[in-house]
């Protein structure tokens, strides 16, 4: 449905997407994810640094912490980012409109 290809039923879910649309998306929702997973990673990184004032003798447990704080955001990011997707389902978000008279590119103009 994001594509407007025609297939077979068989080969689309439950909201009419086919595997590529599925697969797009869920590259998208990634990127997504990881921007979320930095920022809740600043966050946290930020919560430590100005709440709790960790000491030199752990600084790399801290490191850790956000470290996983990102990848965790990430993840729950992703999922979100995909989840949205999925719900909004805009037709043809994905289309790429059909070239005219067998051009390649557009002429340019002189």
């Amino acid at each position: 449905m994001r594509c407007l290809e025609v297939h077979d039923q068989m080969h689309l879910d439950r909201l009419l997407w086919c595997d590529r649309c599925r697969s797009l998306a869920h590259n998208r929702a990634g990127w997504w994810g990881w921007v979320g997973g930095w920022a809740f990673g600043l966050g946290v990184a930020a919560f430590i640094w100005i709440t709790i004032r960790p000491s030199d003798l752990v600084i790399g447990g801290w490191f850790g912490t956000v470290a996983m704080a990102i990848w965790l955001g990430a993840k729950a990011g992703r999922e979100i980012a995909y989840g949205v997707m999925r719900f909004s389902n805009h037709p043809a978000a994905d289309a790429v409109p059909p070239r005219l008279g067998g051009e390649i590119d557009p002429p340019e103009a002189v």
